[in-house]
């Protein structure tokens, strides 16, 4: 019995739990984004992509138009700023914070930000880990009696999603900071235009708190569970 509430809190309570939480930030950042898109500003958010790394001396940076809403992203390997088209052509205070928030991932990559550098350096490890994460965790608890090791690698495993969210952490702090003074020094965003862009991108910071108090929560559960077992 204690083995099946074990799996089903890893698997279901403590996910369904930060899900719900997730649903809710998400709810908020929507709507913070539809309320300060209603607070208009003369450039675009493609034209203050280009103005932010123009400032910033980067020249090979490509800013282009995505699909979806609130898919906005860096790439740094291809050096591409994608933006989505409620942000790329939008002319609002929303567009502006987002525009500017993933133009200062531009400005880390340029600058060799330690924590980006080590994020992105780690990335495939953690697609990897994604990819084998639900099978080993099902290892873990069906067999562990004869398989014990299988614990320990699923604890590897999640350690690896927390520590990759942790770490996203100061990468996404920092290009909001970034971000926002930019748009307060050239005089894009400032007063309660600037206020609107910092409430926005805060709810989105919030999401990656989340995210990575999630992935900490389902690690020490796991570490609790192995130290707690025979062995």
């Amino acid at each position: 019995m204690g083995g099946s509430l074990d799996f089903y809190i890893i698997m279901w309570i403590i996910p369904g739990i930060f899900s719900l939480i997730g649903m809710y930030l998400s709810g908020q950042l929507k709507s913070k984004f539809a309320k300060y898109s209603q607070d208009p500003l003369q450039l675009s958010g493609a034209e203050i992509a280009k103005k932010m790394l123009d400032d910033y001396g980067i020249y090979d940076v490509q800013i282009v138009q995505g699909q979806g809403f609130l898919t906005d992203h860096y790439h740094p390997g291809k050096k591409v700023v994608s933006l989505s088209p409620q942000v790329y052509n939008g002319r609002n205070v929303a567009a502006a914070a987002v525009a500017a928030h993933e133009c200062g991932h531009a400005v880390q990559h340029a600058e060799s930000y330690a924590w980006l550098q080590l994020r992105s350096t780690i990335v495939p490890v953690v697609q990897f880990s994604s990819m084998i994460q639900q099978w080993v965790l099902l290892g873990a608890f069906y067999m562990a009696n004869s398989v014990p090791s299988l614990m320990l690698a699923a604890i590897a495993v999640f350690a690896v999603t927390a520590a990759f969210s942790f770490i996203t952490l100061p990468v996404e702090f920092d290009a909001t900071n970034r971000g926002l003074a930019w748009l307060e020094n050239s005089n894009i965003a400032t007063g309660s235009k600037y206020d609107g862009a910092k409430d926005a991108l805060k709810w989105a910071a919030y999401t990656y708190v989340s995210a990575a108090l999630s992935a900490l929560v389902m690690l020490l559960f796991l570490v609790m569970k192995y130290m707690g077992s025979d062995r």
